[in-house]
């Protein structure tokens, strides 16, 4: 058996146009604030959604924004160019040249999906609101209006400092320190290298204060007294006398 409804309070008539009525005499005793717009500016979100600026330095023209884009709004025009060599016997690659990037904003539906599809942070929201146009064909910008407004981004906010350190900074770091490492390795064998080569220049200085006399294999030397100046010398031996020459 189902339980019996609670008793519901008597509406008294008239309760809803009296609650209205007290909110209007509320809204009527404050003071009136106007935004003094277009000389005072007004004090944006920092997410605002106003536009969206294009870094075409990060753009490899991989359609992926434009196929995701719900309105197709997006249009990209681009070539190829045939990049050579870097190193001799190597081969040639060709690579993408943006020539064309517009965004019609008479379709845009600001959803952000092709900021947040693109893989190599080429598009960015700018709090820029101000692009109003009296025809609607003059909605389309291109690439160089986009780029104009990515001056206009608010830099990232800072992170947290408890917070790892994003990937990529540390990819950089490490190669950044590898490089440093292999170039003060390099400069320290350079640096070896050049004092083995001065010293492997430089004469033997000649033995001092002895001389060889290769036929006889004897030494004879001399030595100066720098006190006195005197030269004292090694006497040569004596020569065996002849006996032929007593019996004469």
């Amino acid at each position: 058996m189902a339980e019996p409804l609670p008793p519901t309070r008597p509406r008294i008539p008239g309760s809803g146009l009296a609650k209205g009525l007290a909110v209007t005499l509320r809204t009527m005793t404050k003071k009136t604030v106007t935004a003094q717009y277009p000389d005072a500016q007004p004090e944006l979100p920092p997410r605002s959604r106003g536009v969206i600026g294009l870094f075409e330095e990060n753009c490899t023209v991989c359609m992926l924004c434009a196929r995701e884009c719900p309105d197709w709004c997006i249009y990209i025009d681009s070539h190829k160019e045939t990049v050579p060599a870097a190193a001799p016997g190597g081969r040639e690659r060709s690579r993408n040249v943006l020539d064309r990037f517009a965004i019609d904003f008479s379709l845009c539906m600001y959803c952000g999906i092709c900021i947040e599809v693109c893989p190599f942070d080429a598009l960015f929201w700018s709090p820029e609101f101000e692009y109003a146009e009296t025809d609607i064909h003059e909605l389309t910008h291109e690439r160089d209006k986009l780029r104009e407004w990515m001056w206009t981004v608010p830099a990232p906010p800072a992170l947290d400092p408890g917070a790892e350190e994003p990937k990529e900074l540390a990819a950089a770091r490490k190669t950044a320190d590898k490089l440093a490492g292999e170039a003060a390795a390099a400069a320290d064998a350079a640096e070896l290298a050049a004092q083995t080569a001065q010293q492997a220049a430089q004469p033997e200085p000649p033995a001092s204060g002895t001389t060889t006399d290769a036929t006889a294999g004897t030494t004879s030397g001399t030595t100066t007294d720098a006190a006195t100046g005197t030269t004292s010398g090694t006497p040569e031996p004596s020569k065996p006398s002849d006996p032929q020459e007593g019996a004469s």
